[in-house]
């Protein structure tokens, strides 16, 4: 039998649980929260603002009804630091802004007629390979971060430092029960920075220098920069929030496990998702990376049964509070760069995983020859960063050329291939 919650979804909290069950939350989201940021090479200060403000506009669309924490989302990481590097600042978070856009316009679509069209588009084939490609994509990112020095060049000492960390991480994530188990990244970042200071790359004078309060540099449009959306921003962008939203339904059908409600249907995946585009939209117009449910916070459900959108409020209030204190922003910043890439090792492995379950989980046949080419082709070109040009109108390239392609595999491809044929001749001779 299982067992009454703690908290009842739309219950409210004593004092006392309202704050050290919302810290909790707080710590559970706050590492990959601040860790997304960091890569991309934006504010983790503004990060977290924005988290909160789109916890809580989630909270408030889905009626309350729905007990998520929206943090940053690595999906992005490879959109926006390309963005960044070729395209400038503005046009990463124009890039944000433009996928909140896309999954409004999903959720209005759903909304007027039914999800079974997006399962068509995103069929388990497409998305378990795209998921793999957007982790191992990385993958090159976080080795070179774990193994090189300041300069670019190899450092026995970085290494070190990341390989301590990944194993802190490791420790922590199988060999913990409660409260440990649930914040393996946070765990890690704090046992990599001891490390490091330890060895002594660590520069202390930023957070010497930084006051406790202080704003933040946001980043908005026709005050910082002058939007302006290019069909290049639209292939870089819009192929990953397609396949994100993938992501979504998948925590909608988990969470609504967990707390015995059929989410899907109340209140809905168009508002669950529309909420997401709000957060996503506002991260964007104030310099922040985009937003998406986390499963870290899901689990944290899982094991204390209080399942209270009165705590998500609570550590989304904490967490934009957090990004107000310059001595905590600038101890974020004080991380050094292979701390980083020891956690990037394993979460970007984690994300390649998290697309083999996908397959597994719904039994893709690789014998298959239609399963076969869609799956080799997305994890060729996403993997081995190809890139299509058309004149110097635009380019697409890596994840999204590969999320692209995927789709229109799936839809052109006939779910019966003539080696498939064979194959159920052979079996039907046999028999």
């Amino acid at each position: 039998m299982k067992q009454k919650p703690v908290l009842e979804i739309n219950e409210k909290p004593s004092l006392s649980q309202w704050f050290f069950l919302s810290i909790q939350h707080l710590f559970a989201m706050f590492g990959a929260t601040v860790l997304a940021p960091i890569l991309i090479g934006i504010s983790p200060a503004i990060a977290l603002i924005s988290s909160g403000i789109g916890t809580i506009v989630f909270v408030l669309i889905t009626r309350g009804k729905v007990p998520s924490y929206l943090g940053s989302s690595f999906a992005f990481i490879a959109p926006m630091s390309f963005a960044i590097k070729n395209l400038g600042t503005g046009a990463a978070f124009i890039g944000v802004f433009i996928t909140g856009i896309v999954y409004a316009v999903i959720a209005l679509v759903i909304n007027k007629v039914g999800v079974k069209w997006l399962f068509k588009i995103l069929p388990p084939i497409v998305v378990g390979p795209v998921i793999i490609v957007i982790g191992l994509g990385l993958s090159s990112v976080a080795v070179g971060m774990a193994m090189n020095g300041a300069d670019g060049k190899y450092s026995s000492t970085s290494i070190t430092i990341a390989l301590i960390t990944l194993a802190i991480t490791i420790v922590t994530a199988l060999f913990t029960r409660g409260f440990l188990s649930v914040i393996p990244i946070l765990v890690g970042i704090i046992g990599g920075y001891i490390t490091s200071i330890c060895f002594g790359i660590v520069d202390f004078s930023k957070v010497a220098e930084a006051k406790w309060i202080e704003i933040p540099d946001f980043s908005v449009p026709f005050v910082d920069y002058t939007p302006e959306i290019t069909l290049q921003l639209l292939f870089i962008f819009v192929p990953v929030a397609i396949v994100t939203i993938s992501e979504h339904i998948g925590h909608q059908v988990v969470l609504g496990n967990v707390v015995e409600k059929d989410l899907i249907k109340d209140p809905g995946l168009d508002r669950s998702l529309f909420g997401d585009a709000v957060s996503t939209m506002i991260a964007g117009l104030i310099g922040g990376p985009t937003t998406t449910t986390y499963g870290e916070n899901i689990g944290v459900l899982a094991i204390t049964r209080a399942y209270s959108v009165y705590l998500f409020v609570g550590a989304a209030i904490f967490a934009m509070i957090f990004g107000f204190v310059g001595k905590i922003s600038a101890i974020i910043s004080s991380i050094p760069t292979p701390v980083m890439g020891g956690i990037s090792i394993l979460l970007f492995g984690i994300i390649a995983s998290s697309g083999l379950r996908v397959l597994v989980e719904n039994k893709i046949d690789f014998s298959k020859q239609r399963n076969l080419v869609i799956a080799s082709v997305i994890l060729v070109l996403g993997i081995g960063g190809a890139t299509l040009h058309v004149g110097d109108v635009f380019t697409l390239e890596g994840m999204a050329l590969a999320a692209l392609i995927g789709v229109i595999l799936n839809l052109v491809l006939p779910e019966k291939i003539g080696g498939d044929r064979n194959i159920e001749m052979n079996n039907e001779k046999a028999s």
